[in-house]
């Protein structure tokens, strides 16, 4: 599918960071500092996850994953810490230069990683393998009733919070925009997940915000809860179709039933979120125990989103993707992967 590019901040970042490494010897500028062949004293046991905004369901999600593999992983000197980032292409790129040792992503975002395009474009990250699907993301575009707002094509003049720069919702969000016809400048921008927009929301300094949330997202019944007035809409019609033939988000609907105050479905798209680990700094001992932990014991999340965190669901996301080899390894040995 033609893909369509939102890259020039996330390009950006990952520029300077191949100049600054450039400055100090030479590196492939075909990779992300921190890519090639894994080496045996590159691997550690004390792991940083990265996961997105506070008020995101990564952030919550990801600190109980890294409690229940600092319960479960049974390997001398582990210890994982969940940390706030800027979400997917932060996660990678900061995996890419040996920042991060895992992180949680949108599976689009990875693709591009891999192979250096969207957001990574002439820019891969190579040194990063899937270590399992975590759950759907949805699309989820709200405003409130007493705006007025009907339609994405209102948002045209509109303040908008399109997610955290380099976060896979910002490059979603101004996918959907340019299929309603909206460009870079026809609004004001909010770069900023759904956690801060909410407050914006509920106070009237924003109009709308997009946000990658899982369902139902508790972010958007509190906001319903203090305001009585959430307005969904809708990404259908030509829309729909130009994001799907420009991405590979695909069409989803959210069930009336989600929230007991929604009436009726709600027409929007979707990707999932998945874990990635480090080839470099992971061994494939560790991605092993990491991988078996997390989904073994995947019924100590309290998270809403630990539902989906299943065996049947292990591999959703992976396609296209390198696995990392402790991930491939319980894979194999579960059944789950033939």
């Amino acid at each position: 599918m033609k893909k369509t590019g939102f890259r020039f901040g996330a390009f950006l970042l990952l520029s300077m960071t191949l100049a600054l490494t450039a400055c100090s010897g030479g590196q492939d500028s075909s990779a992300v500092p921190g890519g090639g062949a894994a080496k045996q004293d590159d691997f550690r046991t004390d792991i940083q996850i990265g996961t997105g905004s506070t008020g995101g369901t990564y952030f919550p999600l990801g600190q109980e994953i890294s409690n229940l593999l600092n319960a479960n992983v049974k390997v001398d000197g582990f210890n994982s810490s969940a940390v706030a980032s800027g979400a997917s292409v932060d996660n990678l790129a900061k995996i890419g230069r040996g920042e991060m040792q895992m992180g949680m992503t949108v599976h689009l975002t990875a693709l591009g990683a891999v192979n250096g395009k969207d957001d990574f474009e002439g820019t891969k990250v190579e040194n990063f393998g899937f270590m399992g699907h975590i759950y759907p993301e949805v699309m989820q575009v709200v405003s409130l009733k007493s705006k007025g707002i009907q339609s994405i094509a209102d948002l045209k003049g509109k303040k908008v919070a399109i997610g955290p720069a380099g976060s896979g919702t910002q490059f979603a969000a101004k996918l959907v925009l340019e299929a309603y016809g909206i460009k870079d400048g026809d609004y004001e921008a909010f770069q900023e997940g759904f956690g801060d927009a909410k407050g914006k929301l509920q106070d009237g300094v924003i109009d709308a915000s997009f946000g990658l949330l899982g369902l139902p997202a508790s972010s958007i019944d509190e906001l319903q809860a203090q305001t009585k007035n959430v307005q969904y809409l809708p990404i259908e019609g030509d829309a729909l179709k130009y994001v799907e033939d420009h991405s590979d988000y695909g069409a989803f609907e959210i069930p009336a039933d989600t929230y007991t105050w929604l009436d009726k479905p709600v027409s929007t798209v979707s990707a999932y979120a998945i874990m990635v680990g480090s080839t470099n700094q992971i061994s494939e001992e560790l991605g092993y125990e990491i991988t078996k932990a997390m989904f073994e014991n995947a019924g100590q999340i309290t998270h809403q989103q630990g539902s989906n965190l299943t065996k049947e669901n292990a591999l959703k996301g992976s396609e296209g993707l390198p696995f990392h080899p402790g991930a491939e390894k319980y894979f194999k040995e579960a059944g789950i992967l033939k």
